[in-house]
């Protein structure tokens, strides 16, 4: 059944070029055995910018507060590339316009940047670390501003285990998905894995927030901050545990009522969300979701609930977190709240 009151925007199809170039993945395609998106599906928010330069060639400058700059070549990278596991990365731009189609997931292969760090003799005075990716397009977008960069405290950087990745799915990354190489941030949104990575800047606390940073602050859940002059001043973009619907089956007739079974993900936060509640009714309380599967917070499982609507109409599924230690701003606001309309 389809999910009513939403956008009209295209799943699985690549609209729009250059900083406009958007494509969402149909969710309700998702299942136990294909939770990981093939790279010819993994969504995309910015395409690859069409001045980028050839890659045959490709350099890491690093440089600021050290001893001494250097770069790093491609090879170098490829050569100490290792499997980082699976990691899902959500658009912070997702949104029901777009069915929530701005997140996948896949399997990385890079190298951490922590240990890129290690070859560096820092200074006393760095204390973060800004990266930054080639984004000079010749189509722009009202909506986005040019130039991709993010700046992480050392702490962020260890904590999240953040990586160069080189490799998607077991082969080089695509064009669209930062080919010759991205930055994956773990448990961040999608603005922070910054894609074509050509220069990586050792800064102090004093270094003010990229024009990318801030245009992200808002939806990074950035206001209650106050005053962010700083890169130091940004909290981490982190993706708090959350949870929605992405299939409707119509089951059949028991005792002449048509029931239905809800099939939906759960994923973000920095343990897996256990305590999972769902309504079809604000007015109600939560009951437990009957079946949600085992997630390991770096990707998605799947949950699924069957409903046996007691009237015809339109239906508004929410989910909650019951667990009070766990932060869930955008549930919390119902924003992955999905309408059905039972004729």
């Amino acid at each position: 059944m389809p999910f009513v009151g939403e956008g009209a925007f295209p799943v699985d199809i690549t609209v729009g070029a250059g900083l406009g170039r958007r494509r969402a993945l149909d969710l309700s395609t998702l299942s136990a055995g294909a939770l990981l998106t093939p790279q010819d599906r993994f969504f995309i928010r910015t395409a690859c910018p069409d001045r980028l330069p050839p890659t045959s060639s490709w350099k890491l400058r690093v440089h600021g507060l050290v001893e001494a700059p250097m770069e790093i070549a491609l090879d170098t990278l490829a050569r100490e590339a290792v499997p980082q596991g699976a990691h899902l990365l959500e658009c912070s731009g997702n949104s029901r316009n777009a069915h929530f189609g701005f997140m996948s997931a896949a399997e990385w292969t890079g190298v951490r940047l922590d240990r890129v760090l290690e070859r560096v003799g820092r200074l006393p005075r760095a204390t973060r670390v800004l990266v930054s990716g080639f984004d000079e397009h010749s189509v722009g977008d009202p909506g986005s501003v040019p130039g991709a960069s993010w700046i992480f405290g050392f702490d962020q950087v260890r904590a999240t285990g953040l990586f160069l990745a080189t490799r998607m799915n077991g082969a080089p990354l695509a064009r669209d998905h930062g080919d010759p190489v991205r930055l994956v941030v773990p448990g961040w949104y999608g603005c922070a894995s910054i894609k074509w990575v050509n220069e990586i800047v050792l800064v102090d606390d004093e270094e003010p927030p990229t024009d990318h940073m801030r245009e992200y602050a808002g939806r990074t859940h950035q206001a209650a901050v106050g005053p962010r002059t700083r890169a130091s001043d940004f909290r981490p973009a982190t993706v708090d545990p959350a949870a929605l619907p992405v299939r409707v089956e119509k089951l059949g007739a028991a005792d002449g009522k048509i029931s239905y079974r809800i099939v939906g993900i759960v994923w973000g936060g920095p343990t897996p969300a256990r305590a999972l509640g769902i309504r079809f009714n604000p007015r109600l309380d939560l009951t437990p979701v009957e079946d949600v599967g085992r997630a390991d917070g770096r990707t998605w499982a799947l949950w699924s609930h069957r409903f046996a609507p007691p009237a015809p109409g339109r239906h508004r599924i929410e989910l909650a977190v019951s667990d009070p230690t766990l932060r869930t701003r955008r549930l919390d606001m119902g924003f992955y709240a999905r309408e059905i309309e039972i004729a």
